[in-house]
């Protein structure tokens, strides 16, 4: 009986021991390059039970003793499942997923899904796309990549602004950018310095601070509809900047990247070369006397290069002598001898490092950029840091941090102003001898009986400064000490219940200068201003995440937080008005009594918010948002307002039976969203405005004609978005098509009321407009041959914006330059161009007087708008091995653009078309009034002088208004990596050298002598040109090593 027992014991134990799990370990590498893959999900089927690779794609799993099936899951390759069966060892080669279906993207505050379950438009570009061929202002690198997405740049000077814009504006008067979230932190857009109409200078936007080097990646989350989350500034959409980590890193690398371009200008005007300066074919002579160099500044003088002599002011020898006259001979090279090849360099180091439980990177930035305007300047220098750690199996922080510290020695001028080297040049006589004027040193000055400011010799002392002695002494610089960071940890109550609490804060001080010195022509008695800004916001979250399979077809994921927002300005300004000694720039140094006065600006916003997405069969997924803000800068009672959202996605190919490798992927998408936007501080109650003087007088205290409206409300977009996405032969071929409609009301105008009330104009909400559009992307490849492969992408994009109502008023100044008014007005498209027009015939033909001049219509009227027709963008990228050639056009089809630079040059006669009728005289084409209503062929011949001063300068508008079409060559880039096998026995672990090109060829362009992607501010006030400097052409070399 015993032995029985015993042997039924022993049967027992033997059949548990059977029964027990046992352990299968592997590796998994990548197919491509065979290395091992850190932070595989391996999973076994139909459990909980899983486990993630190590650093070196290594993993151990318990598995019941009867096997199973292994699932191992990764980011960008396709899942794979492997039977255990007896194996203890499995290792596994992970391919790449062509099709991307469980591309995982970055949405509202860093919540990553799976791009097939989002109901409305997002598209990425990667940190590697914009660091080749890189900007110095990284908003530029988005240009004609992006569907949609339209930027505007300042010029080509150092540190210019872009103005980005998604789909439109859902604004009158507010700003229409949109927001931009680095790491999940909101940070300031704005640039502090902008140039206006008649001066200032271009100072850089805010995003430009980013250092491209430390991007991961760009997410453009396009409109309300993908935007929701983020509250009342993103109506506009969102471009999440995700920062370099060191995540899933083994060991310690270096990396370093050096990058240095050349820079030219892209398009100068083309002048004419026959006639040099005076009127009437007169030159008056360089004289010394109160005068300086008299006469017109205009280009209507004598015939150049046909043996006449004058003097000139390079003759003049000081003390009222003169040396003989000089040849009057063409320089037909003066203003583009007058651009210097600029030069930037950038240099990048960085340190990352990680393994299971912790990653980090440092990185360090230095950028160097000359200008290719005489002394203008800027300087970036960037220090990142990016850590995470798992502090325990639950436990999770992790933190990233910016500082940039930037500036300039001097910005180079801009608008009507004198500082503005290209106004001068509107002007410039084609006799002039640039190289004299750069030589000013050298040269004699004025005797005593000639006005101070009339020295240095210049070109023409009546209306300029000679533009080296101004960009050595009028300089407009700053200074900049900007920090971006944040903290965030995570606790993960299980594995599908989180907590995350993040803190972060945008700062900045940014110290503008401007001086002018002594004998300027617009300050003669000098000036020098200082301009003190400081900056901050803290944001601070706290998010509780669930995100579960309720049963095995069915799950549920739902964020539901709370968001504290606060944001402080100050700005102090102070003003010599004059210098009690010339070339000391202290306010202690001013002649007159000292101006200053101080702004200070806070505002707080707090929200609550949640988002719910519900998924069956991973083909169906339906997501919903709310959120709630209370602003304080809204009256109360009228400071909270509420926006939903909504979107559905369902991935076709899924849900039914097709073959894949003709139909890879199909799906369709649709939403609708509202978002809320407040308005700025100071519009509820009358302030007080005070002038400060330093001379002991009273201060002034003044209140502000606008009317302050206690009842505001928020303004409020209402977007709907339906889209679908297509793939072909195995993603061989792919379409996405999006269509979106957008409604913006009870938008915030300032409007006139009666005079009698003791004020000029109120705000109140009464505008409304309306956008709609489509995008279309096409990616495709046309040729995949052993090594050598094609990818193309084609993105097009098209919208309509419209104003529909102003609530009774006619017309809404945005802004505008001399003659031209930027106008908001019903029924026509958002910004319009009013201004005159010719008088015209029933026909459309221009009406000349009897004189044979064109008549200038008295009742301005629409002249165009900026809103483009179309845009697009063709990116094709060749490789083939190690070799990798990128090439890259974009278009912006449509819209029009006022063109000073033609105005004036029309009118001064130093633009090629002032040639025709100099000697003949011109007759205008069109018509004469002979009675009432009839019309005949003009036939009077007038002097070409007068013909262009009546058409063009301040006069009539219409004459320099133009088509803004433009194709443009916007990139090339050919790369070669070194092979391993060339490497393997060196310290690298990589090399890649780089030729590379941005902006390099206007390959269309209907305005001429401009280049029409360029505008004088980034404002809502656009479609007007305004002698800007040339945007650059930039040609360089881009080494990247490893370590």
């Amino acid at each position: 009986m015993k032995k029985i027992l015993l042997t039924c014991l022993m049967l027992v134990f033997v059949l548990h021991a059977w029964a027990q799990d046992r352990t299968v370990s592997g590796k998994v590498t990548d197919a491509d390059t065979g290395e091992g893959l850190p932070g595989v999900n391996v999973l076994l089927k139909g459990t909980s039970t899983g486990v993630n690779t190590d650093l070196d794609g290594n993993y151990k799993i318990s598995v019941p003793s009867d096997g199973g099936t292994l699932v191992f899951t990764f980011i960008g390759m396709a899942k794979s499942e492997v039977s255990v069966g007896s194996r203890s060892v499995i290792d596994v080669q992970m391919e790449t997923d062509v099709q991307q279906l469980s591309e995982v993207v970055v949405t509202a505050f860093g919540l990553e899904r799976e791009k097939k379950s989002l109901g409305y438009a997002v598209q990425d570009v990667s940190g590697s796309e914009i660091t080749t061929a890189r900007e110095t202002n990284v908003v530029n690198s988005l240009s004609g990549k992006i569907a949609g997405v339209q930027i505007t740049n300042g010029s080509g000077a150092p540190g210019s602004s872009s103005r980005v814009v998604l789909r439109g504006a859902t604004s009158l008067t507010g700003n229409n950018q949109p927001l931009f979230v680095v790491d999940g932190i909101p940070i300031n857009n704005t640039n502090y310095g902008n140039a206006g109409p008649f001066g200032g200078a271009d100072a850089p936007n805010g995003a430009a601070d980013i250092n491209p080097d430390d991007i991961e990646t760009i997410s453009v989350l396009k409109g309300a509809n993908a935007a929701a989350l983020y509250g009342s500034r993103a109506a506009n959409g969102v471009i999440l900047i995700t920062t370099k980590s060191g995540k899933n890193t083994k060991g310690i690398g270096v990396e370093i990247n050096s990058n240095i371009t050349f820079q030219n200008p892209l398009r100068l005007p083309s002048y004419q070369n026959s006639y040099g300066g005076g009127y009437d074919n007169t030159y008056y002579e360089w004289i010394d006397g109160t005068n300086g160099s008299g006469g017109e500044d205009e280009s209507w003088g004598p015939a150049l290069d046909a043996g006449l002599k004058f003097r000139q002011f390079q003759d003049y020898q000081g003390d009222g002598q003169f040396g003989e006259p000089s040849d009057w001979v063409s320089r037909p090279n003066n203003v583009r001898d007058f651009f210097e090849t600029g030069v930037t360099a950038t240099n990048n180091v960085s340190l990352t490092g990680g393994n299971e439980t912790s990653n980090f990177r440092l990185s360090m930035t230095n950028l160097n950029q000359d200008g290719m305007v005489y002394n203008t300047d800027l300087v970036r220098n960037t220090i990142a840091g990016n850590a995470g750690v798992q502090l325990t199996d639950k436990f999770r922080a992790d933190f990233s941090v910016n500082y940039i510290k930037s500036g300039s020695d001097n910005l180079s001028g801009g608008g009507y102003d004198n500082n503005n080297p290209m106004q001068q040049f509107t002007w410039f006589q084609r006799q002039v001898d640039i190289s004299a004027l750069k030589d000013y040193k050298n040269l004699p000055t004025n005797s005593a009986a000639t006005s101070a400011r009339f020295t240095p010799l210049n070109w023409n002392t009546n209306f300029n400064n000679n533009p080296y002695w101004v960009l050595d002494n009028n300089t407009q610089s700053f200074e900049k000490n900007r920090l971006i960071g944040n903290i965030k940890l995570q606790y993960d109550f299980t594995d599908w219940l989180s907590l995350t609490a993040r803190t972060g804060t945008d700062f900045f001080t940014d110290l503008q200068e401007s001086k002018r010195a002594v004998n300027s022509n617009d300050f003669p008695n000098g000036f020098y201003q200082e301009v003190d800004r400081t900056w901050s916001e803290t944001n601070s979250d706290i998010v509780l995440t669930f995100d579960k399979n309720i049963i095995e077809d069915f799950g549920v994921s739902v964020s539901v937080g709370g968001n504290l927002r606060q944001e402080q300005y100050d700005r102090n300004t102070l003003e010599a008005g004059e210098l009690e000694i010339p070339e000391v720039y202290t306010i202690s140094n001013s002649a007159i009594p000292v101006v200053g006065n101080n702004y200070e600006e806070q505002r707080e916003m707090q929200s609550v918010y949640g988002t719910a997405q519900f998924r069956f069969r991973n083909y169906l997924f339906l997501d919903l948002t709310a959120r709630n803000d209370w602003s304080s800068t809204l009256p109360e009672g009228n400071n909270s307002y509420f926006y939903p959202s909504a979107s559905l996605s369902a991935v076709i190919s899924d849900m039914i039976e097709i073959d894949r490798n003709i139909l890879t992927f199909a799906k369709v998408r649709g939403s609708w969203a509202q978002v809320g936007s407040d308005t700025d501080p100071y519009r509820l109650q009358d302030v007080f405005a005070f002038r400060d003087r330093w001379d002991g007088s009273i201060n002034q205290a003044t209140v502000s004609n606008t009317l302050l409206n206690p009842n505001l409300r928020p303004e409020l977009t209402t977007s709907i978005e339906f889209g679908t996405d297509v793939r072909f032969f195995n993603d061989r071929l792919g379409l996405d098509f999006t269509y979106y409609d957008t409604k913006s009301e009870d938008l915030i105008v300032q409007v006139d009321v009666s005079g009698a009330s003791g004020w000029t104009s109120q705000f109140a909400n009464v505008g409304e407009m309306t956008t709609k559009g489509i995008e279309i992307q096409l990616n495709a490849t046309p040729v995949q041959i052993g090594d050598f492969r094609w990818d193309m992408n084609l993105n097009y994009s098209t919208y309509e914006n419209k104003v529909v109502s102003l609530g009774g008023v006619d017309n809404l100044r945005l802004g505008g330059q001399w003659n031209v008014d930027v106008m908001a007005i019903p029924g026509q498209p958002y910004p319009a161009l009013f201004g005159p027009d010719y008088q015209r015939d029933p026909n459309g033909n221009i009406i000349h007087g009897e004189n044979g001049l064109p008549q200038k219509d008295q009742t301005n009227k629409v002249l165009g708008d900026a809103v483009p027709d179309w845009t697009g963008g063709w990116n094709n990228s060749f490789t083939y091995k190690g070799i990798n050639l990128n090439v890259l056009v974009d278009a912006k089809i449509g819209g029009e653009i006022y063109s000073m630079t033609n105005a004036w040059g029309r009118y001064a006669g130093i633009l090629e078309e002032t040639l025709k009728g100099r000697e003949n005289g011109i007759v205008g084409e069109g018509v004469i009034e002979v009675s009432e209503g009839v019309y005949e062929e003009n036939n009077v011949v007038v002097p070409a002088l007068n013909y262009n001063h009546a058409a063009f300068g301040n006069n009539i508008a219409a004459g320099s208004v133009f088509d803004a079409s433009y194709v443009k060559l916007r990139q090339i880039t050919l790369g070669y990596s070194l092979p391993k096998a060339w490497i393997q026995n060196t310290p690298f672990r990589g090399v890649q050298v780089s030729a590379v090109g941005r902006n390099l060829a206007l390959l269309y362009a209907k305005a001429p002598h401009i280049d029409p992607e360029t505008a004088f501010n980034n404002g809502n006030a656009q479609g007007i040109e305004h002698a800007q400097l040339p945007s650059a052409r930039s040609i360089g070399f881009n080494v990247n090593l490893k370590f």
